[in-house]
């Protein structure tokens, strides 16, 4: 068994305990390895038992320990993206206003995707794949697809006026 690698935590246990509540799911077991070492203090704490305590593997114990010690806290709680990560959208923001604006319309006329898909290629003369506009449509905007319900076939009309009359007053 390797010796436990020992070294300063310039944060104190409060503080860490308090940014472990404010951190996002992904930051908290990087605060609770800081805070396992800090507990230890000069005896340390070896990389399995905080694998075993943070629930981590043993690369990201590593590689968290060697962004603490090369950059701080800061360095630590960095996911190493540089800016806005990840690919840009497909809409500009005028074109991003108007599907908002189509969607959230009640009178829009638009029974599903599909329709929406021939909206966007009319409108912005953008072809785009269905998948792509249901995940957009539905991460972006809260959409959904709104269907009425299927009514019988064998249903009489006249009865239903009737009852939308007499249910009124």
């Amino acid at each position: 068994m390797s010796k436990p690698l020992i070294f300063p935590i310039s944060e104190s246990i409060d503080e860490l305990k308090s940014l472990i509540k404010k951190s996002s799911l992904m930051m908290q077991p990087r605060l609770r390895m800081l805070l396992f070492i800090k507990k230890a203090g000069d005896t340390g704490i070896s990389k399995r038992a905080l694998m075993d305590n943070v629930s981590a593997s043993s690369q990201s114990i590593h590689n968290w320990r060697t962004a603490y010690k090369n950059g701080g806290i800061e360095s630590l709680l960095s996911n190493g993206r540089k800016g806005k990560a990840g690919r840009p959208s497909v809409f500009s923001k005028e074109q991003q206003m108007a599907i908002s604006k189509k969607l959230n319309d009640p009178k829009n006329n638009l029974r599903g995707y599909k329709e929406l898909q021939a909206w966007i290629q009319q409108e912005f003369d953008i072809i785009i794949k269905y998948n792509t506009l249901l995940v957009y449509s539905i991460r972006k905007h809260k959409s959904s697809v709104k269907v009425a319900r299927k009514s019988h076939v064998k249903k009489d009309e006249q009865v239903t006026e009737t009852f939308k009359k007499t249910s009124i007053k």
